[in-house]
């Protein structure tokens, strides 16, 4: 089911909460989390987004209004119950250091009830989907990195198989390369199980990244502006919006696009080791000499550089459809023939694409972005024809589907130069 095209899962209706102190920590909120969809909230600190999270499993009760989950006010139904049908995942995991890591998985379903056997069996097939090993089973949450901890945490929220997934800042502390890894698990899971997550963070480019709608929320628990990323990025609501997006929103944008609608041209390539027509002999290791806009390909296809007048490979960097529109304007800028090599998912290429094609569509994408009568949705929120707006931006599509394949054409004669087609079939 697509977020958006099925009922609510999660409503806020007029809620407030303040706390005996007098601090109001949100303010009047109303707002509607769709079924299967990924609904981040991001803020600064204070602004109220995990208290807003930490209502919906009753781990802070609301002072006044009404929150929904499935469409039954939580607040007529029992709290421990509530909660052990909801996954719940924090930062640094919060794992028991005295159990295993399979023992931590299973910690709901023996909760519910289920014999230790078939919870056990539940939390050896997590650890498989969130991609560790049945060995890391048998370890004690000290003896795992940060990152494998907080898989392990994401497996113990999902070991009921909750609708719902709470995630209060889970990639906080862990470094931004392991943080990019996580992200990615965290997407490829959405995509094959298809939970309702709330999703807490105070990273806008985290929030964008993963986000098929976006809170954002300032100081007192006001909710500011609630859209798809690339609504928020194109119209900010307010100037706190735009400068809590920061300078760089613009770019953030194109970060939401892929290059599979981007068209190729062929690429006229020479094969490692043959000679660059009217040039010396190609290789990889240097001894490339000549000019224009050749491309040397390795035996399987792949792109191995550009060759120079100096003898020498210039470095190419290869895009696949999957890759973001930001990505191709920065290596068609970097690239020293201003043509961006575009491969397929097994790295052979299928095609060049020119820098001018590149900006184009980069900049006709702001553009459609921009248009105040239209709610643009990123390249994972696309919507059906004739969808309302609203519903429009809570869509999705798989971003990280791969495209098809291009067609490679051999290599002409016994020179080494040929052509590969783009898939699109232009020249």
């Amino acid at each position: 089911m697509q977020p958006g095209k099925g009922r609510l899962m999660i409503t806020f209706d007029a809620v407030h909460k303040r706390f005996p102190n007098g601090t109001t920590a949100v303010h009047d909120l109303t707002l509607e989390m769709p079924e299967g969809g990924i609904t981040v909230l991001v803020g600064s600190s204070g602004c109220g987004k995990t208290t807003t999270l930490r209502m919906i499993n009753r781990m802070v009760d609301p002072t006044s209004g009404t929150i929904r989950l499935g469409g039954k006010d939580i607040l007529e139904q029992d709290a421990a119950e509530l909660r052990r049908g909801i996954g719940y995942v924090i930062q640094q995991a919060g794992l028991f250091p005295h159990r295993t890591v399979l023992d931590n998985i299973a910690t709901v379903p023996l909760l519910l009830g289920w014999g230790r056997g078939k919870a056990r069996a539940r939390a050896a097939e997590l650890l498989e989907t969130v991609g560790l090993t049945a060995d890391a089973g048998k370890r004690y949450p000290h003896q795992l990195s940060g990152g494998q901890q907080q898989r392990v945490g994401v497996a113990r929220a999902l070991a009921a198989d909750p609708p719902v997934l709470l995630m209060d800042e889970p990639f906080g502390a862990v470094d931004p390369v392991v943080r990019t890894q996580l992200q990615d698990e965290l997407l490829r899971l959405q995509k094959e199980l298809n939970k309702t997550i709330a999703f807490v963070t105070h990273d806008i480019d985290e929030a964008v990244r993963l986000g098929d709608r976006i809170a954002v929320f300032r100081t007192g628990g006001h909710l500011v502006q609630y859209a798809a990323p690339a609504e928020l990025l194109a119209r900010p609501a307010d100037p706190f919006v735009a400068d809590f997006l920061g300078a760089e929103r613009e770019l953030k944008l194109l970060s939401l696009t892929t290059l599979a609608e981007v068209p190729q041209q062929r690429a006229t390539t020479v094969r490692e080791g043959e000679p660059v027509p009217g040039a010396g002999p190609a290789s990889s290791t240097g001894s490339a000499s000549g000019t224009g806009h050749h491309l040397v390909i390795s035996a399987r296809g792949e792109p191995l550089g550009w060759p120079s007048p100096d003898g020498t490979l210039l470095p190419v960097r290869p895009l696949r459809d999957t890759d973001t529109l930001l990505a191709a304007v920065n290596e068609s800028i970097a690239s020293p023939t201003g043509l961006v090599a575009r491969v397929d998912a097994e790295g052979v290429l299928t095609g060049v694409t020119p820098r001018e094609t590149i900006h184009e569509y980069a900049g006709r994408r702001h553009q459609e972005a921009a248009r105040p009568d239209r709610a643009p949705a990123s390249s994972r929120t696309g919507a059906d024809e004739g969808t309302d707006t609203d519903t429009n931006a809570d869509t999705n599509a798989d971003t990280n589907a791969g495209a098809d394949e291009g067609t490679a054409a051999g290599a002409d004669g016994g020179t080494g130069a040929g052509t590969v087609t783009a898939k699109d079939g232009s020249v």
